[in-house]
This record gives structure tokens, sequence and C-alpha cells, in this order.
């Protein structure tokens, strides 16, 4: 079992080529990525299990959410709270975001509220690039810091 403090940005640096890197990328892509690069970091036909926008899947609904996060929020960071290397080049990683809401996000126009909220998302990585995601994080607890 692995536990860490750690931002994914730190051990995207700290980390060996891997799958298990591939997944800090992931996550460190909506603190500092650029989204015209996302095909950095998805496979161009990804499979999301649970799409924040239904009709927009796969890496257009990546890139929208990864938009609109950066676009709602500043000082982004995402800590690795536990990560697990899977068989057949799956990783499990639990986080946790801090950020400062400053900008419209779901429809909620900025607070310049601090805010922070967990997930747990399931990635399969092939080809260097994450493939397949599964993902959970706790939007109930976000929408009340904001104060919809």
């Amino acid at each position: 079992m692995e536990t860490t403090a750690k931002t994914a940005s730190e051990l995207v640096r700290s980390t060996p080529p891997s799958p298990l890197q591939v997944a800090f990328r992931e996550l460190e892509f909506f603190d500092v990525g650029d989204p015209a690069r996302i095909e950095d970091v998805f496979s161009p036909d990804l499979i999301d299990h649970n799409p924040a926008t239904p009709e927009k899947p796969g890496i257009e609904g990546m890139r929208a959410l990864v938009e609109d996060n950066r676009a709602g929020f500043t000082n982004s960071v995402h800590r690795i709270l536990f990560y697990r290397e899977l068989p057949d080049d799956w990783v499990l990683v639990h986080w946790e975001m801090t950020a400062t809401h400053t900008g419209e996000f779901l429809g909620v126009p900025a607070t310049g509220k601090p805010v922070a909220l967990k997930g747990i998302d399931i990635f399969h990585i092939v080809d260097g690039k994450v493939a397949e995601i599964y993902h959970v994080e706790e939007m109930l607890k976000l929408a009340q810091q904001l104060g919809a």
C-alpha cells in the first residue's frame, strides 16, 4: 500500500516512466496542463465510464472538463492520498484537490471561496496514455462549498 501527501506534479517528476506516472500526469493536467495538449495524456479513443457531460464523451468531454476546471478555479493542487498499481496496466489513485473558486463552474458564478474535494480514479494505461477511466468525485461537497 502506498500513501503520500505529495502533489501530482511532484510525483510526476519523481516517478520513472510507468502507468503510475501517466496517472499522476492526468491529475497534474487539471492543475497546470494546457487543454490544447490533452492528447499528450489521453488516448484519442478514451473511454470515460462516467463522463461529466454525457453529450461529449471521450477525449473531447475530458478536454471540456479540464477547460471548465481551469476556468473555474485558480491555485488548483491535486494531492495524492493513496495509489496502487494494479495488474494489466491499471492504476488506482485517491486524491484531494484544493483550489480557489475564481470563475464560473457548473453554472455557479465565482465566489472567491477556497474549496477542497476528494476523488478516486481508476485508470487503464495503454501505450503511455489514459485509455480508460472510472472516476468518482465529491460533487455534492463541492456544491455545498460553493453555496449552490
